[in-house]
């Protein structure tokens, strides 16, 4: 499905950390991708994808030289605490400040996070979850919610919740993002509009968090539309350490239903 791909050279990958490159119409150009695969995996063997989504100013990069998404996943599965899984941390398409995977623009922003990205995993998916961060979070939640067959659960970290909260981030007018229809800009109203089909989701946030009301009111929401959920508040602020540390809670809360 892609006219390019280019794919790391595995005498210089480490850690099992692969790097992808490939050119898809939903960008209009190329978008990066790294993939981890668990030591002795085989590429042939189904094996459920997280696919962890990157906030505002960064890159496919993020997760794993950040927060080191893939050691905490392998201790995860050497501790026996999950099984084998492979991780997708693709850019958002690098449009702006972040490209809040939304279709925009002329951009498939959204479906390039859908459809492309596990297409580009050098390994065999049974099955897709999405977790991310901040804007990330926004997205996980936010697909998850507009299209709810295409993954197993979902989790969102610090989570942006309604787009107009991106106005805090990124420099680019927010009508640049606009959505022919407004609930589509809304985590809310998509999990309120498709409540009968959701999978199991969770999101969490610190109470030092400058989004921290803005998740309190979504978890409200939720509760008195009786639409079931886990929400969860440990310390810390809208930063990397809680992000490395609270991976943690979103890999386990999928193991549930690996």
């Amino acid at each position: 499905m892609f006219r390019t791909i280019e794919l790391s050279d595995s005498r210089f990958e480490h850690e099992g950390l692969r790097y992808v490159t490939v050119k898809t119409p939903n960008l209009r150009g190329r978008g990066d991708i790294t993939f981890w695969s668990p030591e002795g995996a085989n590429a042939d063997t189904p094996l459920p994808l997280v696919i962890l989504l990157h906030g505002v100013y960064g890159s496919h990069w993020a997760w794993s030289l950040k927060a080191g998404a893939h050691r905490t996943a392998d201790r995860l599965m050497q501790a026996g605490q999950l099984p084998l899984f492979r991780l997708a941390m693709p850019s958002d398409g690098l449009w702006g400040d972040g490209s809040g995977y939304l279709p925009h623009n002329g951009y498939g922003f959204d479906r390039w996070i859908i459809d492309d990205v596990p297409a580009a995993c050098p390994g065999a998916v049974s099955a897709c979850f999405v977790a991310g961060l901040s804007m990330g979070g926004y997205g996980a939640l936010r697909l998850m919610a507009r299209y709810p067959d295409q993954f197993r659960a979902a989790s969102g970290l610090s989570s942006i919740t309604e787009l107009a909260q991106m106005a805090d981030f990124v420099e680019e007018p927010l009508d640049l993002y606009r959505q022919p229809d407004p609930a589509d800009e809304s985590v809310g109203a998509l999990l309120l509009r498709n409540r009968d089909q959701l999978p199991p989701f969770r999101f969490d946030c610190g109470t030092d968090d400058t989004l921290l009301a803005a998740n309190r009111t979504l978890h409200e929401t939720l509760r008195q539309a009786g639409i079931p959920h886990e929400y969860a508040e440990y310390p810390g602020g809208h930063e990397w350490p809680y992000w490395e540390t609270h991976l943690e809670d979103t890999l386990l809360f999928f193991g549930r239903y690996m």
